[in-house]
C-alpha cells in the first residue's frame, strides 16, 4: 500500500501542476510556482510566532496568505513597467530574505527551517495519515491534493473559454469584455493554493518541476490548448509512474527521479516532435535544400 500511496500523491501532484503549468508557460510566468515556494517562508514563520505551534494547518494558512501577496507583488510590479521574470526575481528574494531574518532572530531555539517546513519528502506521505470517526481515511497529502485537483480542475473547466483567450491574447480578453486582471489573479491564485498544498508533502522540487517541465513538453507536441492539458497531463503521470521506479533501481531521491524522467521526454519532444522537433526541422530544411 506504501507504493500505491506514494504512486497516487505523485499522480495527484502532476494532474494538479500540469493543469495550471499549461496556461503559466503560454503567459510566460513559467518560474512563478517556484517563486511561491521561496517567498512564502515569512507566513510561515509569522503563523508559528502567532499560534505557537508548527501545525500543518496554521503553516499553511500563513504560507497561503503569504503566497497570494507574492502573486499581487508580482503583477504589480509587471504593470509598473517591470519585466514579469525581473518581477518574480525581486518579489520572491526579496520576501524570502525577510523569512530568513525572521526565522534568525525569532525562532533560534526552535526546529523552524526550511528543511522541516518547506521541503517535504513524498516517501514520508504514507505515514501521515487522517483518521475519521476512528478509522484511518487515509494520507492527509492525498485527501488535500485531492480538493486541491478538484478545485482546480472545477474552476478550469467553468471558464475554460475566458482563461484560454487571456493566456493567448490579453488585449482581445479586455476588448470583449473579459474582466482580464480577475481571471488573472484567480489562476494566481489557483497556483499558489496548488503549490502550498504540494510542497510540504512532496518537496519544492517536485513540485515547480511538474508546474514547468511537463507543460513545456506538451507545448512541443500540439497547437491546441485542449490538447496541451491532456498532453501535460499524461506527460506528468508517466513522469511519476517512471520516476518512481527509476528511484527504486537505483536507490535514489524518488522526487529528483521522476523529474529526471519529465526532462528526458522534454529532450525526446525537442528533438522528435513533428512540428517543433530539431531533427525534423533539421530533415525539411535539407529536403528544401534539395
Amino acid at each position: 500500500m506504501n507504493d500505491f500511496w506514494i504512486l497516487l500523491t505523485a499522480a495527484l501532484v502532476a494532474c494538479s501542476c500540469s493543469l495550471l503549468g499549461c496556461f503559466l508557460v503560454l503567459r510566460r510566468m513559467a518560474m512563478i510556482g517556484d517563486a511561491i515556494s521561496h517567498s512564502v517562508l515569512p507566513g510561515i514563520v509569522i503563523a508559528f510566532l502567532l499560534s505557537g505551534s508548527r501545525d500543518s494547518l496554521f503553516m499553511m494558512l500563513g504560507a497561503s496568505v503569504i503566497g497570494l501577496i507574492t502573486v499581487f507583488l508580482i503583477q504589480m510590479f509587471h504593470q509598473s513597467g517591470v519585466q514579469s521574470d525581473a518581477a518574480i526575481g525581486v518579489v520572491f528574494t526579496a520576501l524570502f530574505s525577510i523569512g530568513v531574518v525572521l526565522v534568525s532572530i525569532y525562532t533560534r531555539q526552535v526546529d523552524l527551517d526550511l528543511d522541516c517546513v518547506l521541503y517535504g519528502e513524498i516517501i514520508h506521505v504514507p505515514w501521515d495519515t487522517i483518521t475519521f470517526a476512528g478509522v484511518d481515511i487515509g494520507p492527509k497529502a492525498v485527501w488535500a491534493l485531492g480538493l486541491v485537483l478538484l478545485l482546480s480542475g472545477t474552476v478550469i473547466a467553468l471558464f475554460y473559454k475566458q482563461f484560454k483567450i487571456c493566456a493567448f491574447d490579453p488585449a482581445m480578453a479586455a476588448a470583449v469584455g473579459i474582466p482580464v486582471a480577475l481571471f488573472h489573479y484567480v489562476l494566481m491564485g489557483l497556483v499558489s493554493v496548488t503549490t502550498v498544498a504540494s510542497f510540504e508533502s512532496v518537496g519544492a522540487i517536485l513540485v515547480v518541476g511538474m508546474l514547468v517541465v511537463p507543460a513545456a513538453t506538451a507545448y512541443l507536441l500540439t497547437e491546441k490548448l485542449s490538447r496541451m492539458i491532456g498532453y501535460s497531463m499524461v506527460i506528468g503521470l508517466l513522469s511519476s509512474t517512471g520516476g518512481y521506479y527509476l528511484s527504486v533501481l537505483l536507490d535514489a531521491s524518488i522526487a529528483g527521479c521522476m523529474i529526471t524522467v519529465a526532462g528526458l521526454l522534454f529532450v525526446a519532444a525537442l528533438l522528435l516532435s513533428p512540428s517543433h522537433g530539431v531533427v525534423w526541422r533539421k530533415l525539411r530544411q535539407k529536403q528544401a535544400a534539395l
